[in-house]
């Protein structure tokens, strides 16, 4: 535990005391606002992001090294565990780290590379690697073996020719190579920054179907994959899953026909090893290509398409944070009786008014826009609502019919002028305003009001106090960001829940 103190204590900048403190107030029960705002003597004064960013570490560190924990017993239940194994797995910094140096001794089904070595192949692979001058086939003939029989019937492996044997090395070798970690890691580092997130549409789709058409920039589209921005990984991902478009990862440079990639290339260089038309450098050649068409090419563009995933789904969060944010912490129009205006066009404008207290006196619904076009009987009803409450705001929605709904209002104050009345008319967001509206906590504070017009009053009350008027609503109701439905659910609850606190602790 002193060793994550330690680390985070580094991260943050600041001394292992205060973050020793803020551990023992965090497990002990305490959320983030509370100590942030209450307990500032025992942490030194870490604030809220300083904590959150804290307890996010926290977690990670600590399942970190739980997984260390599993990792170790399952390598020393093998026997294999060595004292550098031991240190490598205790100072790999990311759980990636820690499964590329575990996948050699995990537990799977049987795989070429094994049976190979069960029919006792692994020293002549090693003797072709080590001394490639000797020939392979001639150094083959002393390992081949008469084809077997299951016990079932069924024919089993069968390494009775040269050219089977020569496979049983390229299957044991190129297994070594692509669970070897620094190479797994040195791959993926490389790609990460020079590889290629490259998409096209699929060709059974037609691209004058409307969803199809959604995707039109990703048909013939590509750019370094570790400079995707959030919203177009995002917009990939989404083509991807609806079949509407194919991904993949591919090279910096692609290979001409029959000759080595750069990928290969970089193998061989960590290998090192290099072709001098000895006898047996065409078969090491074919194991080296093995080992990245067929062993690493799909798990590595799996693994950065993983990392891009999840870069992007931060970002995409942390906007939606952000904007939730500005939202609740616009600046309240206060105590001051307001109408608002919920538009609509054939099911009319919904009208709310709210005192300065916010409480909800009077309802109505006009009809100013078609198919009714009763203008100037709306702006009666409305100017009367003016003088018998004492109205000098108006709160308008910004769903269908605002714009319509806006002139309205500039009418009405323009009547209200000729008599000296001054009012003001602002547009607010409407968004989440429906599913408030039908919620069970609406219909506590107005049980007796339909459905439709509540979301006018929670309309009037969004301007007098956005915050006190928004925390009623599930914040992913709220619709301040992109790609809601595509980033990790349970993250975005999380974020959303902590910015809502924060808002609230703050005011």
């Amino acid at each position: 535990m002193q060793k994550i103190i330690g680390q985070i204590a580094q991260e943050l900048n600041v001394k292992p005391q205060q973050v020793s403190a803020a551990v023992e107030l965090l497990d002990g029960g305490a959320t983030v606002p509370f100590v942030a705002r209450y307990r500032k003597e025992a942490t030194g004064g870490l604030d809220d992001t300083q904590l959150r960013t804290l307890d996010e570490r926290l977690n990670y560190l600590r399942e970190l090294d739980d997984r260390r924990e599993t990792v170790l017993k399952a390598i020393d239940e093998q026997g294999k565990l060595t004292d550098a194994l031991r240190l490598a797995i205790a100072s790999a910094p990311t759980k990636q780290e820690l499964e590329d140096i575990y996948l050699p001794f995990k537990q799977k089904r049987r795989t070429k590379g094994q049976i190979a070595k069960e029919f006792g192949i692994e020293p002549l692979a090693d003797k072709l690697f080590t001394d490639p001058t000797l020939d392979p086939h001639k150094e083959a003939e002393a390992f081949c073996k008469p084809a077997t029989t299951l016990d079932d019937g069924k024919p089993g492996p069968d390494f009775s020719t040269t050219f089977a044997v020569l496979d049983g090395v390229r299957d044991i070798l190129s297994e070594r190579w692509a669970e070897d970690p620094a190479l797994v890691q040195k791959l993926r580092e490389w790609l990460w920054d020079e590889g290629l997130l490259k998409s096209k549409k699929v060709e059974s789709k037609n691209e004058s179907d409307p969803e199809v058409a959604k995707f039109r920039d990703y048909f013939e589209y590509d750019e370094p994959i570790g400079r995707v921005p959030s919203h177009r990984a995002l917009a990939v991902f989404r083509g991807r899953a609806l079949e509407v478009l194919e991904a993949k990862l591919v090279q910096p440079v692609e290979p001409e026909p029959g000759q080595p990639s750069l990928a290969e290339g970089k193998i061989a260089l960590h290998l090192g090893w290099s072709h001098a038309k000895r006898a047996a450098d065409d078969l090491i050649r074919k194991c080296v290509a093995w080992t990245w068409r067929v062993k690493l090419s799909l798990s590595t563009e799996r693994d950065l398409f993983s990392r891009l995933r999840e870069d992007a789904e931060k970002v995409a969060i942390k906007v939606f944070g952000d904007n939730l944010r500005d939202l609740l912490l616009a600046a309240p129009a206060g105590q001051r009786a307001v109408i608002g205006l919920d538009p609509g066009i054939r099911t009319g404008v919904k009208v709310a008014v709210v005192d300065s207290t916010g409480k909800l006196v009077d309802t109505t619904t006009i009809y100013p826009h078609e198919p009714r076009r009763d203008w100037d009987g709306s702006l009666a009803v409305l100017a009367r609502l003016v003088e018998k409450h004492d109205i000098n705001l108006i709160a308008i929605g910004n769903g269908t019919a605002s714009r319509e709904t806006d002139k309205l209002a500039a009418d009405l104050i323009k009547i209200a002028s000729k008599a000296d009345k001054k009012i003001e008319k602002v547009v607010v967001s409407e968004a989440g305003a429906s599913v408030y509206s039908a919620s069970e906590f609406a219909a506590q504070e107005m049980p007796d009001i339909d459905v439709s017009l509540r979301g006018a009053a929670s309309i009037a009350r969004r301007l007098q106090d956005p915050l006190a008027e928004l925390v009623k609503i599930d914040p992913k109701s709220i619709g301040v960001g992109q790609y809601q439905h595509d980033v990790n659910q349970s993250e975005l609850a999380r974020q959303l829940d902590a910015v809502v606190e924060d808002c609230v602790n703050s005011v």
